[in-house]
């Protein structure tokens, strides 16, 4: 088995694939190395992204030096192309995971590789070398009749071909010629068991057609048609990738381990339903006419959010997170085994986050329901009363401090965002109930409403510092706000409320999208200047500053993609418009090569983070959307 050169791609040279159940990401050296099956968060069967020597990996390319290689999607789907450029020749691999039609009760899950010689003549090598559960466990290798089955604890796979393979060890290698215009077919089955039936050239070029056709179909229904459509169209067809068909869950990012910082230890797993990321990427589908992922999503949220008592723990009814199947206990596991990407360590599955008190969740949820109720079918008699259960639990506790929506670990504090997306949820809650005639306790929803805003206006709003701030300032004794000095210090030069400095933060770009305040009131505007000259590098934006208010993590970490987006739109709410056609532009030119973007971008441009991330996209979606609609 030869070993991988070089060892670890960057993250930005991948593209995916999937069949809305699980993905894979293809390298653009033609290597598979990250691919869970059955589901998005069984465990890895292919994981050299993690560790190249005991992670996995699927590798097709040439016998030769390669000398340079391209990456696209065949137009308007998920299918994607990579080819190598060599002396000899240039070879095409076509990679896609095959889906039919919607909601196929027949659904079988294959990875099928295409490699096409298109000109020349060229020896192909292809290694397929599978280490079930992350790694950890073994499998059996067998030659039989068209190809070879993989044999592991729970899960078998049927590898077919039509050219010869050997197996060696636990892996499946090949090696043949290609002359121009040949081609070769490699098709990975996950249901495994019984005899490989073969492979079909002609069936394969049915699965092809059929799934080009599924793919532009869905894409077809977008209503955007604005200057960005083709930019808008990838990110819709990268979330519709990572929405699992079955359940209509959304899960945040198809991978895990991948790190914020190389050498840090911000490594997490996102192949997990976030109600936040879920909710906005809810927002975005609806934006362009995706209506049925959206009930799809409320769906899921009606069938596995339906319990209103609160959790032993006292985070409340509901979640942060959830698993794809509802469930909120997702216990935090080190791989100790595992290299790690880069030999970033330590590689975590499941997420500690998941206990954590995130306020502003419920707004989220509530809003996700509300934009619905407008644009979608409407929601039904059971969503109402599991939304009204919640939010009694909420109008008793919004004002509890909690770990906030960059999920912390340094303890609870009292997060100026959680309390706006306290005061979203209660204030959609009282617009669905007065238009569609439903119940709730309006003057006691109105109260509360009011509270909160007073609250977010009195000690968010930090008159020293001209900004909405990260933290609420701390009351006196008499219940008056604090304030600090012009240079985020008390007036005698100690430390400012709580002796610390007043904290900006990307999230309160959303006051005015939320309708918490106008977008050109002065209040915001100053935010809005703040938080440009001292978050924002160029286009790309910080979450926050760490060594000013630190998050229990050690290291630094990347500019936050989503917080680009986010200050984009936010200049365009404002009326910037040229600014924030510059800042769109330039974040275009942040994406890889197939238009995906991992969670963060370190400012000298490298992805960090898992990849790709549904939240990024969403906001993408959102900004592209509406800068357009403000340019007329």
């Amino acid at each position: 088995m030869n070993r991988l050169d070089p060892p670890y791609l960057p993250i930005a040279e991948h593209g995916l694939i999937g069949d809305l159940r699980t993905a894979a990401l293809v390298g653009t050296d033609g290597r598979i190395d990250w691919f869970c099956a059955p589901r998005f968060d069984s465990p890895s069967v292919f994981g050299a992204l993690l560790d190249p020597e005991r992670g996995g990996h699927w590798l097709v390319r040439p016998g030769c030096e390669v000398a340079s290689r391209q990456q696209f999607y065949f137009p308007d789907t998920n299918i994607l192309i990579t080819r190598m450029l060599t002396e000899d020749g240039m070879v095409e691999v076509q990679d896609f995971m095959p889906v039919l039609r919607e909601h196929d009760p027949d659904h079988r899950q294959r990875l099928v590789r295409r490699v096409v010689n298109v000109r020349g003549s060229t020896r192909m090598r292809v290694e397929v070398a599978p280490r079930f559960d992350y790694g950890r466990g073994t499998h059996r290798a067998e030659r039989r009749a068209d190809g070879v089955l993989f044999t592991g604890e729970g899960l078998t796979l049927s590898l077919l071909a039509d050219v010869p393979l050997t197996v060696d060890g636990g892996d499946a290698v090949a090696a043949f010629p290609l002359a121009e215009g040949e081609s070769a077919l490699f098709v990975l089955d996950t249901a495994g068991g019984g005899e490989p039936a073969g492979v079909d050239t002609e069936e394969a070029e049915r699965l092809f057609t059929a799934t080009v056709a599924f793919w532009r179909r869905w894409i077809g229904q977008s209503v955007y048609s604005g200057r960005w459509r083709e930019t808008v169209n990838r990110s819709a067809l990268t979330l519709k990738l990572l929405t699992h068909e079955p359940s209509g869950a959304l899960i945040a990012a198809p991978t895990l381990g991948l790190p914020e910082r190389i050498g840090g230890e911000r490594n997490w797993d996102y192949r997990h339903v976030w109600i936040r990321d879920a909710a906005f990427s809810l927002y975005a589908l609806l934006r362009l006419g995706f209506t049925n992922e959206a009930e799809a999503f409320i769906n899921w949220l009606t069938g596995n959010l339906r319990a209103s008592a609160e959790a032993p723990d006292g985070v409340g009814p509901l979640r942060v997170m959830y698993s794809i199947d509802g469930d909120p206990s997702l216990p935090e596991e080190e791989l100790s085994h595992l290299a790690g990407y880069c030999g970033t360590r330590p590689v975590r599955t499941g997420n500690g986050a998941s206990h954590q008190l995130q306020l502003d969740i419920y707004g989220e949820l509530v809003d996700s329901v509300y934009l619905f109720n407008k644009y979608g079918t409407g929601i039904s008699h059971d969503s109402w009363t599991g939304l009204r259960d919640k939010l009694e639990w909420l109008l008793e506790n919004w004002d509890r401090p909690d770990e906030g929506i960059w999920e912390t670990r340094a303890g609870r504090q009292d997060h100026t965002y959680s309390r706006l997306m306290c005061w979203v949820a209660v204030e959609r809650m009282i617009r669905m109930a007065r238009q569609r005639g439903l119940p709730g306790d309006l003057t006691r929803w109105m109260a509360e409403r009011d509270r909160i805003y007073t609250q977010i206006m009195d000690r968010g709003w930090d008159p020293a510092a001209g900004a909405f701030t990260q933290r609420l300032r701390a009351e006196d004794a008499g219940g008056a706000p604090r304030h600090s000095g012009g240079d985020g210090r008390g007036g005698d030069g100690s430390a400012g409320p709580g002796g610390e400095r007043p904290v900006l933060d990307a999230s309160l770009l959303l006051m005015p999208m939320v309708k918490l305040i106008s977008p050109t009131d002065p209040r915001f505007l100053s935010t809005l200047d703040a938080v440009t000259e001292h978050l924002v590098a160029d286009t790309l934006v910080f979450r926050y500053d760490p060594s000013l208010t630190p998050d229990g993590l050690g290291g630094t970490e990347g500019t936050f993609s989503l917080c680009s987006f986010w200050w984009v739109e936010a200049l365009t709410r404002a009326g910037r418009i040229e600014q924030a056609r510059l800042g769109l532009e330039k974040m275009f030119t942040y994406a890889n090569h197939v238009g995906q973007y991992a969670e963060q971008i370190s400012l000298t441009g490298e992805h960090l983070g898992n990849f790709p991330q549904a939240f990024t996209h969403l906001a993408l979606i959102s900004a592209a959307v509406n800068l357009d609609r403000a340019m007329g």
